[in-house]
């Protein structure tokens, strides 16, 4: 007989001492939040419901709801022409997305190289927020 195997008899074996569980909690999920604003606040929050996924009809729908704002707390600002930056993700980069932002009036921007300097909402959007 081993040395272990002497030791787990008369503790009891190995099984008879499980590990001990961490404190497992169960995950509340992660929620998807469009967040539109220009320098003067916020425009439009869009929470993605549950089991949905952004894709490129939901994107066009969030557009003509921010047309709709903007024509009604902007009017002026519309006028001269909306300066439209997003991120390169998948929805937003696709053709039919491209049409809709031409189709509305918006021109456009060209998305600025990965910097961790250029992070505009981290100064104006963020601390807003904690304000609300």
């Amino acid at each position: 007989m081993t040395r272990r195997q002497s030791n787990n008899q008369w503790s009891g074996g190995i099984a008879a001492h499980p590990a001990p569980k961490l404190g497992v909690q169960k995950s509340f999920g992660k929620d998807l939040v469009s967040i539109f604003w220009v320098q003067d606040g916020i425009l439009l929050i869009d929470y993605l419901p549950k089991a949905q996924t952004v894709n490129t009809e939901y994107y066009s729908s969030l557009l003509v709801q921010l047309k709709d704002i903007l024509k009604e707390k902007r009017r002026g600002k519309v006028t001269k022409g909306v300066l439209f930056l997003h991120e390169n993700a998948p929805a937003h980069l696709a053709l039919a997305t491209q049409k809709n932002l031409a189709y509305l009036g918006f021109q456009l921007l060209e998305h600025p190289p990965y910097s961790p300097d250029l992070a505009p909402s981290d100064y104006h959007l963020f601390p807003g927020l904690k304000n609300n």
